[in-house]
């Protein structure tokens, strides 16, 4: 027996090693049971680089042919799951390798040239995480949908708008619909450009210094649908920046819908009362009968953290990481994956809830009529009338302050209550005392104004396709 059969080794790297790998080794370093998800992708990438390596005189025609046969075998029973994975072969790459040469001979073991693991592991989670920037457009452009839909469903309804949680001017319900369809405009288009940044091509790059062997790194890029090849064999050994720009875009997004679901839990509380959440997204109680609880969006505030904490996660695995490749960015793919997973099923079930969503518009108008909610508007009066803002920030201060003393609202007040605090004001003040006077004024763009909410909707509607 020779030394190299000695050792007992499965491992296709294991040629310079005298022992098999402990056990304790192996169980320590598997990723198979997480990584096999990029068996697609490392399949097409293998396909692809074995069309090139033919194309460049490699591999023959007769080679090429047994390999993508071999391949599309293996990738058919990977998804049928008949497919034997062996956890002693670490990851879905040797996996798939080691399955091939075993099948089809010397041929699968020319497979390998001219690339290593480490730009073949890019490669993988780069066609991965281009297929999931595309899945979390779709699923975006889904909630924006059902944003606008609400918007124009309550188009001309009224609400209070807050700050500091505090009752501040009135705006319309579709104003406020309308800035969570900003917020998930800006996430999309953070996945948008965070595809154009992923989506050079690796392979080629191999170990960190490129290959001696007659590639053609452009013919692979090109038939993978990438849009070039990286520049440094050695940034792109080590370069996990896309994966850290993923995961930033997905904690985005699912900040801006725990936000969302922030307010869903207030409003849908009896003591905001306006909203009601479909029952079929919500829970009852173990023990109290009168409960129901707004579930859904509790846990969606709850997932935030998990999404937080695979960033972070990244992150911290690279901060101090020297070029190139280095094992640590094994541990690159279970937060991505798990980011990836929770902010898909978020947004969809989001959008689903909003689809079912209904606002109480009258209790939500009554709410506007309460707090002094158009002192701005009568500080604004002033200023139209010559006086500085701040002092006619004064005297509506004071007037406010009257109006708590009498227990009343500015629009209560008669015209000689409100002279006492400005000669300057007029009868025609009570046109922009009122609720509807208030926010039809706002006629700055991007105001809550009846004209601008309506362009504004109209512009979203547009841009989603909707009712053309």
């Amino acid at each position: 027996m020779t030394e190299q059969k000695k050792s007992g080794s499965a491992k296709l790297w294991g040629g310079r090693f005298a022992e098999g790998t402990a056990a304790s080794v192996e169980a320590f370093t598997a990723s198979i049971h997480y990584d096999y998800r990029l068996y697609k992708y490392d399949i097409a990438g293998s396909k692809a680089h074995a069309a090139m390596l033919a194309a460049s005189g490699i591999l023959s025609r007769e080679e090429l042919t047994a390999i993508t046969d071999g391949l599309t075998t293996i990738e058919v029973e990977i998804t049928e799951g008949t497919f034997h994975f062996r956890r002693e072969l670490e990851d879905i790459h040797m996996n798939i390798e080691k399955a091939l040469v075993e099948r089809i001979g010397p041929a699968g073991a020319k497979l390998h040239s001219g690339r290593s693991r480490n730009d073949q592991v890019a490669l993988d989670f780069k066609l991965y995480l281009r297929d999931q920037c595309d899945e979390v457009i779709t699923l975006l452009d889904g909630i924006r949908r059902a944003f606008v839909r609400l918007a124009r469903k309550y188009l001309g309804k009224i609400m209070p708008g807050y700050t500091h949680l505090q009752r501040a001017q009135p705006v319309q319900i579709a104003h406020h619909l309308l800035a969570y369809y900003e917020m998930f405009g800006r996430d999309r288009e953070r996945m948008v450009d965070c595809r154009k940044r992923l989506n050079l091509c690796p392979l080629g790059c191999a170990a960190l210094a490129g290959t001696g062997l007659p590639i053609d790194r452009q013919q692979v890029a090109e038939s993978l649908g990438f849009a070039g090849v990286t520049a440094n064999s050695m940034d792109t050994s080590g370069d996990r920046d896309f994966a850290i720009e993923f995961t930033s875009g997905c904690t985005m997004i699912q900040l801006h819908l725990s936000r969302l679901s922030e307010e869903l839990v207030l409003w849908s509380s009896q003591e905001f009362d306006f909203v009601n959440i479909s029952d079929k997204f919500c829970t009852g109680s173990s023990i109290m009968p009168q409960k129901k609880n707004p579930d859904i969006p509790e846990l969606i505030r709850g997932k935030s953290g998990r999404v937080v904490g695979s960033l972070m996660a990244l992150i911290t695995l690279v901060k101090g990481l020297p070029l190139t490749y280095n094992r640590d960015l094994q541990e690159d793919k279970e937060p991505v994956f798990d980011a990836v997973d929770t902010i898909s099923a978020c947004l969809a079930i989001m959008a689903e809830l909003l689809e079912n969503l209904t606002f109480k518009t009258e209790r939500m108008a009554a709410a506007t009529q309460k707090g002094c909610m158009t002192a701005t508007d009568l500080a604004d009066y002033l200023v139209l009338k010559n006086v500085p803002f701040r002092e006619a920030h004064g005297i509506v201060g004071r007037a406010v302050a009257y109006c708590l003393e009498k227990g009343c609202e500015l629009p209560d007040l008669s015209i000689a209550e409100l002279g006492r605090f400005s000669e300057t004001i007029g009868k025609d003040v009570y046109e922009v005392l009122s609720v509807e006077g208030s926010v039809n004024s706002r006629i700055s763009t991007g105001g809550t104004g009846i004209q601008r909410v309506e362009e504004a909707l109209l512009a979203a509607e547009k841009q989603l396709g909707i009712g053309q």
